[in-house]
């Protein structure tokens, strides 16, 4: 998206959908971003990039499909899991196991920007409320890193009820501590 104040131009903003994928429930988000394919898969798998956005910063993985991934730090998450690298194709495609989760990171080349797709696959469907408002923080996050703007992340709570009411699947448990 374009501000037409400054011409600056900035993530596109997708609020997710809830939609029923090959793999199973999932929630999905998309974002668009002036920057080359190799700048965003940098941002989506260097851990060292990953510690500014994603839920788990202390993340190691061997970049090959079958390959281990330690997601660790998550504050509400006390054990480190450890996952199988599910899809791996640099510069387009990571996709890994996530606790019962499977997440696809997959960055395409848009114009003269490139595509974000971010696929959670649920564990369980009744958590795509309170995936999607996760991760649309996270993205938020992402956004700020990428473009050292943004508007800072929103609040969790308000924006797990709009999920619900926008009709998200949610069996009305959250983290202590949110």
């Amino acid at each position: 998206m374009t501000d037409t104040t400054t011409g600056t131009t900035h993530p596109t903003p997708d609020r997710g959908s809830y939609v029923e994928h090959e793999r199973g429930p999932a929630v999905r988000f998309e974002r668009h971003y002036p920057f080359p394919v190799e700048r965003v898969w940098r941002a989506v798998t260097d851990p060292a990039e990953l510690r500014a956005w994603f839920p788990s910063p202390e993340v190691t993985f061997e970049a090959r499909v079958g390959g281990t991934i330690t997601l660790a730090g998550d504050p509400y998450q006390a054990e480190a899991m450890t996952g199988r690298v599910l899809a791996w194709d640099p510069p387009h495609v990571f996709g890994f196991e996530w606790g019962g989760d499977q997440l696809f990171l997959r960055v395409t080349a848009d114009g003269e920007g490139s595509r974000l797709e971010l696929l959670d696959v649920l564990d369980e469907k009744t958590r795509a409320a309170l995936h999607a408002a996760g991760w649309t923080m996270c993205l938020a996050g992402l956004d700020r890193a990428l473009t050292g703007a943004g508007e800072a992340a929103p609040e969790f709570r308000p924006l797990l009820e709009e999920y619900r009411a926008a009709g998200f699947p949610d069996d009305g448990w959250v983290p202590d501590g949110v």
